[in-house]
């Protein structure tokens, strides 16, 4: 526990919220932003003079219910409230990220990206949301059900998922997504993450043979790969991630070396859409 650098994180974190952020009165009387010790104390559920001690570097070390309990009145984000239990001495509690729904942040900027296919992914690799020019370029991943809406499960069992890379090129991706799997059941092994392993393992001889590898430092997005079009032929792109942790999505954009044969493809296929 560092009860100097705990002090100054709740400190600042309080000056920065008003009373109206978190459904208090602003009142005529007060001279000063920010909220009271008091304030944050009954948002909290603790006594003032715990709050105020911790404030001060007197307070003991908080357990982890009170630390919960002051992001909470505090409105941290998810990684502010995992730097707050380190502050505190305790480990960050496991987050509970959604996979079913895109976040508000990646399905603003894939609405704003009318020129560039994207699409935003879970960490399973669950089509959460594609723009038009995503789908033309690697057809509606959102239409699937069961285990088939994850992408890894689909490389190993479904063929038509194959011909979008040129057949010399399988290898290589199926242990990326092999890797990519790997990482999230490794985080949380009975999850989804298992079911998605488990259902692999038993349907597919090709996935059990690349898991036994354990291999975890495979060529991974950012590289140039070939995809195969059904009307344009080979492109060559890259597919640029933005990831957002607290949510556990990343958005991945296709993009193609200005000027090169791929790019005029790919402006022939949004311009089509």
């Amino acid at each position: 526990m560092d009860r100097a650098l705990l002090a100054d994180f709740l400190r600042a974190r309080r000056e920065r919220l008003q009373p109206e952020d978190v459904g208090l009165p602003r009142g005529s009387r007060r001279r000063t932003g920010g909220l009271r010790r008091e304030e944050v104390a009954v948002l909290a559920g603790m006594s003032a003079d715990y709050y105020s001690r911790l404030e001060q570097q007197r307070g003991p070390m908080p357990s982890e219910q009170m630390l919960v309990a002051l992001a909470r009145a505090l409105n941290l984000s998810p990684s502010a409230r995992d730097h707050l239990f380190a502050l505190g001495g305790h480990s960050a509690p496991q987050r509970v990220l959604r996979d079913e729904q895109v976040s508000p942040v990646m399905s603003r900027i894939v609405e704003r990206l009318s020129d560039t296919p994207a699409i935003v992914l879970s960490r399973f690799g669950e089509a959460l949301s594609q723009n038009r020019g995503a789908v033309a370029l690697l057809g509606d991943y959102t239409r699937f059900s069961g285990m088939s809406r994850y992408l890894v499960y689909r490389w190993f069992t479904d063929p038509a998922q194959r011909a979008l890379y040129p057949p010399e090129d399988h290898a290589l991706r199926g242990r990326v997504f092999t890797v990519e799997i790997r990482v999230a059941y490794t985080a949380d092994p009975t999850g989804t993450a298992g079911e998605i392993v488990e259902a692999l393992l038993a349907d597919s001889p090709e996935f059990a043979e690349i898991w036994r590898l354990h291999e975890v430092d495979v060529t991974h997005h950012d590289d140039l790969k070939r995809y195969l079009h059904p009307e344009l032929g080979e492109l060559e792109l890259f597919a640029r991630r933005l990831v957002d942790p607290d949510e556990g999505q990343e958005l991945l954009v296709f993009l193609a070396e200005p000027g090169s044969p791929s790019d005029e493809k790919l402006q022939r296929l949004i311009t089509t859409i």
